[in-house]
């Protein structure tokens, strides 16, 4: 099954299988599923046509994938555009949810780790 040019996996019940899709999680699929009543504990390559085309039909209403991309991008650039705390934040990669950042910001400024070694070098065999 393919939505939005993405593959829904065969072998995976189908309320996890949607979670291929950018947007998705777990809880969306499950409303998706409730939306449409099927159950979610079958495998994709079970459904039938009626069945893909109303998940499919309920799935495009939804900003997903690179709209949803595109939308967060945006929403980032005008934060960065406006000065904002959080803009200042995303241009200078550092975190910008609260965390702190004397330890545990490895993540977002990648994992720099600077610490002094024995000082002494190894000599060469020759």
């Amino acid at each position: 099954m393919r939505i939005l040019g993405i593959n829904i996996p065969n072998n995976k019940h189908l309320d996890v299988g949607l979670t291929a899709l950018y947007g998705i999680g777990i809880s969306r699929a499950r409303k998706i599923l409730k939306e449409v009543n099927i159950d979610p504990n079958i495998k994709a390559d079970a459904l039938t046509v009626d069945d893909e085309n109303a998940i499919r039909k309920v799935i495009e209403t939804m900003s997903i994938e690179g709209a949803l991309k595109r939308e967060i991008s945006a929403n980032i650039k005008r934060l960065k555009d406006i000065k904002s705390y959080r803009g200042v934040r995303h241009m200078r990669r550092l975190p910008v949810n609260g965390q702190r950042t004397k330890t545990n910001s490895r993540t977002i400024r990648g994992n720099v780790r600077k610490t002094m070694a024995s000082g002494r070098r190894k000599e060469s065999k020759t």
